[in-house]
């Protein structure tokens, strides 16, 4: 009867472990996760109480802050008026929901304004800086280059198979890939969102871009962690660049004086330069003329001398 109890035991602990092993967070590995009594698989973020719905994308501005407190570390043929993401990563404030705050700031004094992708969208300035709302990020580009080969892929292929991997990794709803146009070996993806288009159930574009920018860098925010290997019909792409801008429903808002101050520079250096060329020709000028004197001056010498004998 014992040995039959301590199998029985043993069986449960080993369901018990495996059900433990697998209360994990499939779309987000900063988090960890506990069962609670009823068998209920509860996941918060990395460093805080914050819960997080495993079924969709996690928010960017919650990525990036279990990113800073795991990790303590941290990219044209861009669009004319889009956002390069080039300011690194920070540690960002975030709304409960999940969203960024309109103004983040760094420990010090330096505050600024960001879009709903948490790009900075305004001069750097000091804690009365306002940011009166969220501007939101309605428009990504998307730009990939992948080694050359000898054989250009199909570019209807290439949309094909990219369009699937947003839709069924990212779970991004086919309405918002507005196109996806190959010219070997150069690819843009277009993605676009406003607000009267998407629902409470719908990923954000900018959250997508984030995990798509993560898995191209080998650093797959998906609990597995395993490589992405972007394919078309078998054969891989091979990216080797990545760069993605953002595009906002407003203009962004960078200070004039910091604009002006880059144009007076610009302004100093042409006329430093004019100011160069023109003294160069007259210092050859006055060279030139010089020496056309000396000429003159030898040859009156010479036509004279005869008229002394």
């Amino acid at each position: 009867m014992e040995p039959l109890l301590g199998v029985l035991l043993g069986s449960i602990l080993a369901v018990a472990s495996s059900a433990q092993n697998n209360c994990t967070c499939a779309t987000n590995k900063w988090t960890v996760c506990a069962q609670d009594g009823s068998g209920n698989c509860t996941c918060t973020l990395v460093g805080s109480n914050h819960k997080v719905d495993c079924s969709t994308l996690t928010s960017k501005c919650l990525l990036i802050k279990a990113e800073m407190i795991s990790l303590k570390v941290k990219r044209s043929w861009g669009h004319p008026h889009g956002l390069l993401d080039d300011d690194g990563i920070y540690n960002p404030d975030c709304e409960d929901s999940g969203i960024f705050k309109a103004r983040q700031c760094y420990q010090t004094d330096t505050c600024w304004c960001v879009n709903t992708a948490g790009v900075r969208r305004t001069a750097k300035g000091d804690k009365s800086l306002g940011c009166s709302e969220l501007v939101r990020t309605s428009w990504i580009d998307i730009g990939l280059k992948h080694k050359k080969r000898s054989r250009a892929l199909n570019g209807l292929d290439v949309a094909n198979a990219l369009k699937y991997l947003f839709e069924s990794r990212y779970k991004l709803h086919p309405k918002y890939i507005a196109a996806i146009t190959y010219d070997s070996p150069f690819i843009q993806i277009h993605l676009k969102q406003h607000d009267s288009q998407k629902s409470r159930w719908d990923v954000d574009i900018a959250d997508v871009a984030y995990y798509f920018e993560k898995d191209m860098e080998d650093d797959s925010l998906f609990h597995s962690n395993s490589t992405l290997t972007v394919s078309v019909n078998g054969v891989a792409l091979d990216i080797e660049k990545l760069e993605i801008y953002y595009v906002d429903e407003k203009p962004p808002e960078f200070c004039m004086t910091q604009l002006a101050a880059g144009v007076s520079a610009v302004v100093i250096v042409v006329i430093l330069a004019a100011g160069f060329s023109i003294l160069v020709l007259v210092i050859l000028r006055w060279l030139r003329t010089r020496k056309y004197k000396k000429v003159d001056f030898a040859e009156m010498g010479e036509i004279k001398a005869p008229s002394l004998q």
